[in-house]
């Protein structure tokens, strides 16, 4: 971990070969252990396409690894462990360049440093790996003091207890301590020189002298703490494989391999001929999804934010990977691939249980938090996939909402309304009445069958209208755009419903398209594109955004009131529109705009609805709607705005279940907009 000048030589070998023999012994055995117990296990998983723009890749990469982007993210709201961590992984940086040049080349030729950094150079990087060195210790004994005694709830997880962290921490301690020693004997022994200048270790080396350690004795200290530096430094490589340390490794490589397109977009299978539907055995994850498992840095991140989870249900997205991971380490290589394989062990009811891959919102807060971009939502999908497609096992509630979609093209079961029965007496033209529009306005399944939304469909028209906007809608012809079958693992009929909607938009000729629903939005949006639908595709609040922007929209009534804003999953953190929805509301005057924090934003708290679970029933434990109905009481406002249908049935319910229903109330944006136009 620095220079200081190496020990005599070992007898009658070279002190160089010495270093390089135990260096090539270990790396020899870190690789055979690397390849048989990660790689050669990695590469059972199909293959995915993640080569592609490798500049890109490569920016981003160096942003989240050598910048510790996400590690940062929270900082600023008080999150300082990211700043102890980039700390600490900055200091191995220092430490590991200096085994190059202070270790491996300076055993070859002691003065290869001077040679490289110049006398000055050496000084400056001896006093700065010496005071580093003290910094690391104190930031070691912080962060075990933080795991073991302070306990926050994130590092309470049963995975974040393991004793193996405190071995790595407490070798990387030794490290430190070991650097110091080797500075203090180096200089107590007689030594000279640049690295004779560094202030903690000639502090030390009076000390020692003081105690009447003698030059011999120092002499030879310097060489037992100089070699038990390298023998540690070695023994990590043969060490890490072992334990969730490898993310040392593997996160550069997860953070390079991850995917660039949208986090809302789930990858398609090809019906025709793929053999096995989903993943429910190791060869049916892709080599990427079982990296995540190795890049894993087991810091409980992840399931700290997930809504399932800190309402009592079973699913722990951290568990999710590092359980995949230990599973297929647990049955080793499984051979060439077979779709008829049986592995010894079964995934489902053992390493994963069907209950937790059930209770994801695919909302996407585990994956936004990630340090290490994990993808945990692709892969519990396609393991949800696995169970519907390939084992036909499906909790009944989502049963009978697929069943709806396959027969009536929507999910919701039981409703009398027609596909236009909102818009009665609004006089709304269909394509099919006028080919020629210049928008379509996408209705959705909700906005068009559910009673309270309804009045947000309505809203839209006047909206619309009031800007003088050239639209239509699909009317009769409009079906699901398939979005509810593939949260729920139903691939098939999502393609079987995707195709009819593209179709149908194709006839038409369709180029722009606004929908009120994030979840159509995101669909046709970026899931489209993969069988051949690409159209413009805006969400409400981005296209009368705009339209406020340009002045085609002026609200102009008084809506005294306090509104807390909620951020739909699939609008902010899927898509990353956060700015326009609170745009438009504060287009209204007298709105007064409330955030929830600290659950807002990129950190939004998901309404209980997403992943199909607008129709599936919560397992276990609070209703995730209720969870985030008390989070809006918190703020105090009258009223919680949102942007998505899903959102606004789930907070109407619970402010009824809370009974607040005539003191509090749920309301879109876009309905706050239209009362606040001029008749």
């Amino acid at each position: 971990f620095k220079r200081v000048v190496p020990p005599g030589d070992i007898g009658p070998l070279p002190i160089w070969a010495g270093v390089y023999l135990a260096a090539l012994v270990t790396g020899a055995l870190s690789n055979y252990v690397l390849y048989h117990r990660v790689f050669r296990l990695i590469r059972q998983g199909k293959g995915v396409a993640r080569f592609d723009r490798p500049w890109v890749r490569l920016k981003g990469a160096v942003s989240i690894v050598l910048g510790q982007r996400k590690v940062l993210q929270r900082v600023p709201q008080r999150d300082w462990a990211g700043i102890g961590h980039a700390l600490i992984f900055w200091g191995f940086l220092s430490f590991a360049l200096s085994y190059l040049i202070f270790i491996f080349g300076a055993s070859i030729w002691s003065h290869f440093p001077e040679w490289l950094l110049h006398t000055t150079g050496v000084r400056i990087y001896s006093i700065y790996l010496d005071i580093m060195a003290a910094v690391m210790l104190v930031l070691l004994g912080w962060a075990l003091a933080r795991r073991w005694i302070v306990k926050p709830s994130r590092l309470s997880y049963d995975l974040t207890r393991h004793l193996d962290s405190v071995i790595i921490v407490g070798l990387i301690g030794l490290l430190m301590v070991s650097t110091l020693l080797t500075h203090a004997f180096y200089i107590a022994k007689g030594g000279l020189g640049p690295e004779a200048n560094v202030i903690i270790g000639s502090a030390l080396s009076g000390l020692f002298q003081g105690m009447g350690i003698g030059l011999a004795a120092s002499n030879v200290l310097h060489g037992v703490f100089w070699w038990l530096h390298l023998s540690i430094i070695l023994g990590f490589a043969v060490y890490i494989p072992f334990t969730k340390h490898m993310h040392m490794l593997a996160a550069p490589l997860n953070a390079f391999f991850r995917s660039l397109e949208p986090s809302g977009l789930l990858p398609t299978i090809d019906l025709e001929n793929t053999e096995r539907f989903g993943a429910g055995r190791v060869q049916d994850f892709t080599w990427k999804q079982l990296l995540d498992g190795y890049a894993c840095a087991v810091c409980g991140r992840c399931t700290s934010v997930c809504p399932a989870n800190l309402t009592g249900k079973v699913l722990s997205p951290m568990h999710i990977v590092e359980n995949l991971k230990d599973h297929m380490v647990a049955i080793g290589h499984q051979g060439a691939r077979d779709p008829e394989h049986v592995e010894p062990t079964p995934l489902f009811g053992g390493a994963i249980s069907e209950e937790a891959i059930w209770d994801c919102l695919s909302c996407g807060a585990c994956m936004e938090e990630c340090p290490v971009v994990v993808e945990h939502v692709p892969t519990i999908m396609d393991m949800r996939r696995n169970l519907v497609l390939e084992e036909s096992k499906i909790p009944e509630s989502a049963t009978n909402a697929l069943l709806n979609l396959e027969q009536r093209g929507h999910p919701w079961r039981g409703t009398q309304y027609s596909r236009t029965d909102w818009a009665e007496g609004l006089d709304v033209p269909t394509l099919a009445e006028k080919p020629d529009a210049e928008v379509l306005f996408w209705v959705g399944c909700t906005a068009a069958l559910e009673q309270r939304s309804q009045a947000v469909a309505r809203s839209m028209v006047k909206v619309l209208r009031a800007a003088g906007v050239d639209f239509a809608i699909l009317g009769d012809e409009e079906t699901c755009t398939g979005d509810p079958a593939r949260r729920m693992g139903n691939e098939y009929l999502f393609q079987i419903l995707a195709q009819q909607s593209i179709e149908t938009l194709n006839r038409y000729e369709v180029k722009t398209i606004v929908t009120i629903c994030p979840h159509c939005f995101n669909t046709m949006k970026n899931e489209y594109p993969q069988f051949g639908g690409t159209y413009e595709v805006l969400h409400y609040s981005q296209f009368v955004d705009g339209l406020i922007g340009e002045g085609k929209i002026k609200p102009i009534k008084m809506i005294q009131t306090n509104v807390a804003y909620h951020d739909s999953c699939y609008l902010g953190r899927h898509n990353g529109i956060y700015d326009e929805p609170r745009a438009v509301a504060k287009s209204v005057p007298g709105l007064n705009l409330i955030e929830m924090e600290p659950n807002c934003r990129e950190r939004g708290f998901c309404c209980g609805a997403g992943g199909g679970h607008m129709w599936l029933e919560e397992s276990r434990g609070t209703r995730v709607n209720h969870a985030r109905t008390d989070q809006f009481l918190e703020t105090g406002a009258d009223t919680v705005a949102v942007s998505c249908p899903f959102c606004l049935q789930m907070l109407t319910e619970g402010i009824q279940a809370k009974g607040l229903e005539g003191e509090k109330q749920a309301k879109d944006v876009l309905e706050i907009l239209a009362d606040s136009l001029e008749e």
